[in-house]
């Protein structure tokens, strides 16, 4: 395993680990807390770009936020008392509110009107039956517990790209939580299941691809379709559920466990 990835809060900048708890939810602390408006919807850098230049951390006590000429923000946990009706794409759920400046600061940041909403116990959601069958829970990612790229795939894209003319790409446009250091790229495209020391993984949706490929991760800037042009020849969706251009794949989790940075990964499946 080449690397490990969070995202505290969805949609922000991402951090990286040397090791994580993967729990049925994905990685310990991935995308717990979620931006939404008003009326529930959930926000990302589809809509609102600059989202990326906002960092999150965990602590002990919750998370802190780093907002540009805004400064630190020290988020705890909310007691749950307070709850809001979200929505995250289809679904649709009981979320604890958290009431902080921290939502005054962001809102003004993206000159729109969002809070700040938490995943704790008492919000449940179910991972796309479709895909992933019965059982299986999810956090406020997309649709599914944990993210799998693979660093080839990464190499052929940027290889097709720079032939192109244009700049290479980093893997955080694609917002992983675990890369895999393969020597094929696009293998992950054949992978049933995965097994990362004592964790158990079973992939089970190719990860279709959008708009936030072009978003720099450090500037919050949209640039070139790249990735999404490219893709389109590299490694189209061939199945008309799932329409688009793939890069990753979805899993869920049938063995939770402790990973690090450098387990070898097996293919059980």
């Amino acid at each position: 395993m080449k690397s490990l990835h969070i995202y505290p809060v969805k949609s922000l900048r991402g951090i990286d680990l040397n090791a994580a708890e993967v729990r049925p939810r994905g990685l310990a602390g991935d995308r717990r807390f979620m931006l939404v408006r008003r009326n529930g919807q959930f926000i990302t850098q589809r809509t609102h770009p600059r989202l990326a230049r906002i960092k999150a951390e965990l602590t002990s006590s919750g998370i802190r936020i780093y907002i540009p000429e805004a400064g630190c923000f020290d988020v705890p946990y909310p007691q749950g008392e307070k709850r809001m009706q979200v929505t995250v794409w289809r679904d649709q759920l009981k979320a604890a509110f958290v009431d902080h400046a921290v939502n005054a600061a962001i809102s003004a940041f993206l000159g729109a009107q969002v809070a700040l909403v938490h995943m704790d116990a008492g919000a449940v959601r179910a991972a796309d039956k479709t895909w992933a069958g019965d059982g299986h829970e999810v956090s406020f990612a997309d649709g599914f517990p944990v993210l799998i790229t693979n660093h080839a795939s990464l190499g052929a894209l940027n290889a097709h790209i720079v032939n192109k003319g244009r700049c290479p790409l980093s893997m955080d446009r694609f917002r992983p939580n675990i890369v895999v250091d393969c020597e094929t790229p696009w293998a992950e495209n054949d992978w049933q299941a995965l097994r990362i020391g004592e964790v158990e993984l079973k992939l089970v949706k190719p990860c279709a691809r959008c708009v936030v490929t072009s978003i720099d991760q450090k500037t919050g800037k949209p640039g070139a379709k790249s990735a999404l042009s490219a893709l389109k020849t590299l490694n189209p969706s061939k199945d008309p559920d799932n329409p688009g251009v793939i890069f990753g794949q979805n899993a869920v989790v049938t063995k939770p466990g402790h990973i690090a940075v450098g387990t070898p990964v097996e293919h059980i499946g």
